[in-house]
């Protein structure tokens, strides 16, 4: 009798419940998952720090970003059913001078304050007059231990900071580099803005009024294909102006890219997969990384969710070319970026209205992250 009631138990939940593509694991993940089950959400009534973990480092986020990421609550926090990642000043901390003579170590002794990336003296640095310390402090969360997925429907709704020179991102990264280091194991941005208000390139603004959606795939670092899986969309009221819905479809076929119900781009690879797709088949002494993988390789592995905001970099994010009411202040070819930024500060820093609503018009904003299952 036993017996009969667990198989009739079973079998009614296989019946009830619709075999899913998607593949969830963390701390925060469900049991179990049926085709269209909201598996993961935070409306942000608290910051639930066993959901989201802060990345702390001084590396500059591979980009040489001016930007130090720490776990204080003057850059992330929540009120009103909304998370701000918001930018302060480093010489708000440890005054002015210590950026060119002072020393950061931010391995802490404690678990929660450990340094999270030493890439680019990113767990140590020391100021000099010609090289500063990193003259904004910010934030960089995520979910790597809390919530991993693979496969299913993301939105995000969410509200762009504006002041010169800050750079949103929402994102993924894989969990494990099944295929090896960025980017064979691939990156989806779903979203990267620019918060200047009058950043003009090609007659096109690239600020506030402009925002991206990015796939990174490639063997290697200097050969990467996203300029074949990027797509930009302009709001001429500006992505700062308001909350949008910013969306994934993510299947075992395609990854589609929308902003609220409307397809932005998406990218769907033939049988060859994204080695085709990234057209690597022209470097014939190369090897495809992914040959092994589904068609989706990288993107056939579990990933988590990364919010942050950070300033300036010299990866070309932030165009040289590019006109601003104030000019940059920088080169991307400069080996002295930080320190060129942080002296025109009386050029940008205004932009960032820091005394006008708390500064929270610099915060990047978010009302809620929700996944749904396949």
């Amino acid at each position: 009798m036993w017996f009969s009631i667990k198989f009739l138990t079973l079998l009614a939940y296989t019946s009830a419940c619709n075999i899913s593509e998607t593949k969830v694991s963390g701390s925060r993940a469900p049991k179990s998952v049926c085709s269209g089950d909201l598996v993961f959400e935070d409306n942000f009534d608290e910051f639930d720090f066993d959901v989201w973990q802060h990345e702390i480092t001084l590396s500059g986020g591979g980009n040489w970003e001016f930007q130090y990421y720490d776990n204080n609550r003057t850059n992330s926090y929540t009120h009103d059913g909304v998370l701000f990642i918001k930018p302060s000043l480093t010489a708000d901390q440890f005054g002015e001078a210590f950026l060119s003579n002072g020393r950061i170590q931010i391995d802490g002794g404690t678990t929660a304050h450990r340094c999270t990336d030493s890439s680019s003296w990113g767990c140590e640095r020391i100021g000099t007059p010609t090289n500063i310390l990193n003259p904004i402090k910010s934030a960089r969360i995520r979910t790597v231990e809390s919530f991993n997925f693979r496969y299913g429907k993301v939105e995000i709704r969410a509200k762009m900071p504006a002041g010169d020179w800050l750079w949103p991102a929402i994102w993924l990264l894989p969990t494990k580099n099944a295929y090896g280091n960025w980017p064979a194991s691939g990156e989806i941005d779903l979203v990267e803005s620019r918060g200047n208000r009058k950043l003009y390139k090609d007659d096109k603004n690239i600020g506030v009024e402009g925002t991206s959606s990015t796939l990174h795939f490639g063997p290697f670092g200097s050969l990467n294909a996203y300029h074949l899986a990027s797509w930009t969309r302009n709001n001429p009221e500006g992505y700062d102006n308001d909350f949008h819905r910013f969306q994934l479809l993510w299947t075992p076929d395609t990854l589609t890219f929308s902003i609220d119900d409307v397809v932005l781009g998406n990218a769907t690879p033939g049988s060859n997969g994204f080695w085709d797709y990234g057209e690597f088949q022209n470097y014939p002494n190369i090897s495809n990384p992914w040959r092994y993988g589904s068609k989706m390789a990288p993107f056939d592995q579990q990933f988590y969710l990364i919010i942050n905001l950070a300033v300036g970099g010299a990866n070309g994010f932030m165009p040289d070319d590019a006109s601003n009411p104030q000019p940059k202040p920088w080169s991307n070819q400069s080996p002295t970026a930080a320190t060129d930024f942080w002296k025109a500060k009386d050029s940008w820093l205004p932009t960032w209205n820091q005394h006008k609503e708390d500064g929270e018009g610099a915060a990047l904003k978010v009302d809620y992250v929700r996944v749904w299952a396949l």
